[in-house]
C-alpha cells in the first residue's frame, strides 16, 4: 500500500510540474515555430460602391457590407522573444465593388462595377502579450489534470509589408465579365490620357489578432488586417473620363461601354466642362482593402537534444 502511495504522489507531482511548465521563464523557447491557416471575408475600400457621404478610399467609415467577400491564407510564425513574433503569410482575398450597391447619386449615377482576385504574399513584426492560465481548481484531481486544459491567452498587434497581383474586371451590359485592363478605359497610352497601370503594387499593413494555444501545441484566433496600397487602380478607377469615340477608334465599343455606363440621373455629369477639361471618373486616393479571418495553427516544440553517454574506459 506504502509503495502504491508514493507511485500515486510521483504521478500527481510529475501531472502538476507539467501543467506548471508555461509558467517557467524560458518555457516559450521550445515553441518557436508555428504554421497556420486563416479563412474568412475580405472588404475593398476605393473609388467604387461605398456608402452614402463622400468617399475616402482610406477609410472603414466608407465599407460596405454588402460587398464582403472571400479570403483565406497561410503562413508561418517564429517567436523572436516570448512578446515578438515574426511572420511570413500567402493570402488570396476576391475584392469587389458596385456602384450600383450606394446611396450616394454621383457614384450611383456612374454606375461602375468590379471584382478582383488579389494574391499576396507580405512580412510583417509583431508584438503583444501572452499570458498562461492553467486548468482545474487550486486543489484536488481536478488541478493534476490541468495540463490537458492549459491554455496560452495571446493578444497582438502587428505591422508589415506586402506585394501582390490584381486583375480588375468589369460586368457587361449582357452579364459576362472582363477584364478591364486590355480595354484602356480611362485612355491609357492614348494622348492626354494616364499611363498603363501595372497588375502588381505593393502594400503597408497593419492589424491585430487574438488567438488561444491549447496544451501549447494547437491554437484558433481572430485576426483582422488593414492594407493602405501604392496603386489607385485595384478597381480600374483613378483619373478622368476620356472620349468615348477615340476609345471606340483605338480599342473597340466594349472599351467606351465599360468606361462610362452612367445611368443620366446627373445630366452631362460625365461630359467634359465648358474648357474641354475632362469630368472626374475617380479621386486621387489610394485604394485599400481589409480582410478579417478566423485562424488555426500547430506549433512545433524544440527536439530534445538527446545525452551524449560517456564511456568508463
Amino acid at each position: 500500500m506504502k509503495k502504491f502511495s508514493l507511485f500515486f504522489l510521483l504521478l500527481i507531482s510529475f501531472y502538476s510540474s507539467e501543467a506548471q511548465s508555461f509558467m517557467r521563464p524560458n518555457e516559450w523557447k521550445k515553441y518557436k515555430r508555428e504554421v497556420f491557416v486563416s479563412i474568412g471575408t475580405s472588404n475593398f475600400l476605393g473609388d467604387l460602391g461605398g456608402q452614402k457621404g463622400t468617399g475616402k478610399d482610406y477609410s472603414p467609415a466608407d465599407l460596405n457590407f454588402s460587398q464582403s467577400r472571400t479570403a483565406f491564407g497561410f503562413g508561418a510564425r517564429y517567436k523572436l522573444k516570448r512578446s515578438i513574433n515574426i511572420v511570413g503569410k500567402f493570402n488570396y482575398l476576391l475584392v469587389s465593388g458596385n456602384d450600383a450597391k450606394t446611396d450616394n447619386l454621383v457614384r450611383k449615377n456612374r454606375n461602375l462595377n468590379f471584382k478582383s482576385n488579389i494574391f499576396e504574399l507580405s512580412v510583417r513584426g509583431e508584438v503583444g502579450y501572452q499570458s498562461t492560465k492553467r486548468g482545474g481548481s487550486r486543489y484536488g484531481v481536478r488541478r493534476n489534470y490541468g495540463r490537458m486544459k492549459n491554455m496560452t491567452h495571446n493578444l497582438y498587434a502587428f505591422a508589415g509589408f506586402g506585394g501582390f497581383y490584381f486583375n480588375p474586371k468589369g460586368k457587361t451590359a449582357d452579364g459576362n465579365w472582363v477584364p478591364l485592363r486590355p480595354l484602356h478605359t480611362e485612355g491609357q497610352g492614348l494622348p492626354g490620357g494616364p499611363k498603363q497601370y501595372s497588375n502588381f503594387s505593393f502594400n503597408i499593413m497593419a492589424g491585430a489578432y487574438y488567438k488561444l494555444t491549447i496544451n501549447k501545441k494547437w491554437s484558433v484566433g481572430v485576426e483582422f488586417c488593414y492594407r493602405k496600397t501604392f496603386t489607385d487602380y485595384i478597381d480600374d478607377v483613378g483619373s478622368r473620363y476620356y472620349d468615348p469615340d477615340a476609345l471606340t477608334a483605338a480599342y473597340g465599343p466594349q472599351s467606351a461601354e465599360l468606361a462610362d455606363p452612367n445611368l443620366e440621373l446627373i445630366p452631362g455629369a460625365t461630359k467634359p466642362a465648358g474648357d474641354g477639361t475632362a469630368a472626374q471618373r475617380g479621386d486621387t486616393q489610394k485604394d485599400a482593402y481589409m480582410s478579417l479571418e478566423l485562424t488555426v495553427g500547430y506549433t512545433f516544440k524544440k527536439a530534445r537534444k538527446s545525452a551524449r553517454l560517456r564511456s568508463k574506459f
